[in-house]
């Protein structure tokens, strides 16, 4: 991808529906997400679409689902297709894949197959949603294979919408998705890049130290209108973390318009701008 011409990279946007009538979530999930983020758009683009909003943006967009078939019983979307139609608008797209981390050494081969076979930049993981413990060494072998391909795992961190104002959060565990979980794989995979998504609250100071402890963590700025941002984010991201924050939208949820405007008027450095909007995710990605 060329990106001297892009004015941003939202290294934070869903795939919610394959275009064939199969989604991402059940729809009492979706409502529920739709619900806590007063989200009155498009719930469900497609990958075209996507496309679309973000070329009229001059700006790229990293895309994913997230597998969660093991733990929620609802069947995934196809990473595989997903990124095969990323490929028609690569100069705005950029596939993540996702795999079910309780498949065991069939995740690690799809995991190769997508990065190798469908072009795929990235491994999403959202612990809560798929219900496992990041550094159960069960799971060790997934991230060393992301290691050996030289792709990003973009964790899931802190409160999550999806389940949010349901009983019992729909039995979704927040406790799964705490940075401090992350922070043993950071340390057990210094040759791994790890993006640690949203404000993590309520572990926001806890994702701060490992970002600023390990040079392989970043954090993306997704899930959160900036205007909300926890004040000790903003802090660091214009000081010590400044090379190492992401923008991230989290659309289709929030729209990177809605983002924006509220991030310009976020207290944020003129020179530590363009670095939170684009050149951290270049240098992120390799791009």
């Amino acid at each position: 991808m060329d990106v001297s011409g892009l004015d941003a990279i939202d290294v934070h946007v869903h795939v919610e529906q394959d275009g064939h009538g199969c989604f991402s979530l059940d729809q009492e999930l979706l409502d529920a997400s739709a619900a806590y983020f007063r989200a009155d758009q498009d719930r469900t683009p497609t990958v075209a679409a996507i496309a679309e909003h973000y070329r009229a943006r001059n700006t790229a967009a990293v895309i994913f689902t997230v597998d969660a078939t093991t733990a929620t019983g609802h069947p995934a979307l196809s990473s595989e297709e997903i990124a095969d139609r990323a490929a028609e608008h690569a100069d705005v797209l950029i596939p993540f894949g996702s795999v079910d981390p309780h498949t065991g050494a069939a995740a690690v081969r799809r995991l190769r197959s997508l990065v190798e076979g469908h072009g795929v930049r990235g491994l999403k993981l959202h612990p809560s949603l798929q219900a496992f413990e990041p550094n159960d060494r069960a799971f060790y072998p997934l991230y060393e294979a992301a290691a050996e391909l030289g792709v990003p795992v973009l964790f899931h961190t802190g409160q999550t919408g999806i389940g949010a104002g349901l009983p019992g959060g729909r039995g979704i565990k927040l406790r799964f998705s705490a940075p401090m979980l992350i922070d043993d794989v950071a340390a057990d995979f210094p040759e791994l890049t790890v993006v640690l998504a949203h404000p993590s609250v309520p572990w926001q100071d806890e994702a701060i130290s490992i970002a600023t402890h390990k040079s392989n963590v970043y954090i993306d700025l997704s899930g959160w209108s900036p205007k909300y941002f926890p004040p000790q984010l903003v802090r660091a991201a214009n000081g010590q973390l400044k090379r190492k924050v992401l923008f991230g939208s989290d659309f289709p949820v929030i729209t990177p318009d809605r983002w924006r405007a509220d991030f310009a008027a976020l207290d944020i450095k003129d020179e530590v701008r363009p670095l939170i909007l684009k050149a951290n995710a270049v240098r992120m990605l390799g791009l």
